[in-house]
């Protein structure tokens, strides 16, 4: 097996005392960090050296020990896949490795002798992971791992907006412009614009492979990969475009967040949120016909986020510049899906050329 060693110049010592067990024991060790105990090393240095090794597959474990120990453990579990844990007595190096299946074992070289160090390394090193329960807390470990990489990832990357020009959507785009259009008509078309919108906004969800029996022979065919969706309309207009999305993604739950624009400032004022209570495991898509200001978008977005909301997307009928960077500015990770992104706002705050008020358009009111 082979051992990674690290330490600051505060556990120096006892790094040496604890590799001399190692290699005694026929363990392979290489030593990482400070090189005398009156030559200062930075514990993040050595911490982060062994624990990249290690989550590399370099090394099998790691081994870290500062004075306390605390900083050592603190700077690994920084790094993805680390589990660093801070032992001192035997039975905490024992359950360090059966409970949490730590691969990097922490130790105070001013708060442990070296030998109480080899008592607690023996019990980690002689310890097996039970799995059973601790799996399926080490996994959700793991998956916040992941998805906080993605988060990274989106906010590395600029944001996006991605703008439709499918013949079909900008022909219906332009019918709901004519402000000549019916109640009916305007409503309809609302819908079919929005199922036609989510169709290419859900188009990177990951399928699996899964056995089909046709009438002719047994074949394999696809299904979503347990991904969840929640579609979440900015009361009232986003509501007209729910059913157009439902039509095609039925299971999806859906939200709704009431917000208003006050007349003189333009700024939302939120009267109403229901969320469905597992949105922090969904893909979250928050509707909403028109894209002005962004006011709106912003508060609906901050409150689906302080609700645990992680992936977030916005689907909007028509934009302007200015909503779309607004809502970039304060939720950079958000992307953007729109049928048409207009010139610029009047001074009433209507994206101009736009529509008009589309929930006034949808429901026949003035």
């Amino acid at each position: 097996m082979r051992i990674a060693l690290g330490s600051d110049h505060a556990g120096f010592q006892l790094r040496n005392c604890i590799r001399e067990f190692l290699q005694d024991s026929s363990y392979f060790t290489v030593d990482f960090g400070a090189e005398g105990s009156d030559r200062p090393c930075d514990y993040p240095d050595a911490a982060f050296e062994v624990a990249v090794r290690v989550a590399r597959s370099e090394y099998d474990l790691g081994i870290l020990i500062c004075g306390t120990g605390i900083g050592m453990s603190i700077a690994a579990n920084k790094i993805p896949g680390i589990r660093a844990a801070l032992a001192y007595d035997e039975e905490t190096g024992r359950l360090a490795r059966e409970h949490n299946n730590a691969n990097i074992l922490a130790l105070g070289g001013r708060k442990t002798d070296c030998e109480t160090a080899i008592r607690i390394v023996k019990a980690w090193l002689s310890a097996d992971f039970e799995a059973s329960r601790h799996l399926l807390r080490i996994d959700k470990i793991k998956s916040f791992e992941e998805e906080a990489a993605m988060i990274r990832d989106r906010l590395n990357s600029p944001p996006r907006l991605v703008t439709f020009d499918h013949p079909l959507i900008q022909h219906k785009i332009g019918i709901i412009r004519d402000r000549n259009t019916s109640v009916k008509a305007f409503r309809e078309l609302v819908q079919e614009i929005a199922g036609l919108m989510v169709y290419e906004t859900t188009r990177n969800l990951q399928l699996e492979p899964v056995t089909v029996e046709t009438p002719i022979t047994t074949t394999t065919a696809y299904s979503l990969s347990g991904k969840k969706i929640a579609i979440v309309p900015i009361l009232r207009a986003g509501l007209g475009m729910v059913d157009g999305i439902l039509q095609l993604i039925p299971n999806a739950k859906v939200g709704h967040i009431g917000l208003y624009r006050d007349p003189e400032t333009l700024e939302p004022v939120e009267y109403y949120c229901k969320l469905p209570g597992d949105i922090g495991e969904r893909d979250i898509i928050i509707v909403d016909p028109m894209l002005a200001t962004g006011g709106s978008a912003v508060a609906a977005i901050d409150l689906v986020k302080k609700k645990g909301g992680k992936k977030v997307s916005l689907l909007s009928l028509i934009a302007a510049p200015e909503g779309v960077a607004r809502v970039h500015e304060r939720h950079p990770d958000v992307d953007i899906f729109t049928a048409a992104l207009d010139s610029h706002l009047n001074d009433h705050g209507y994206i101009v050329p736009g529509l008009g008020d589309a929930g006034d358009r949808l429901f026949g009111t003035r």
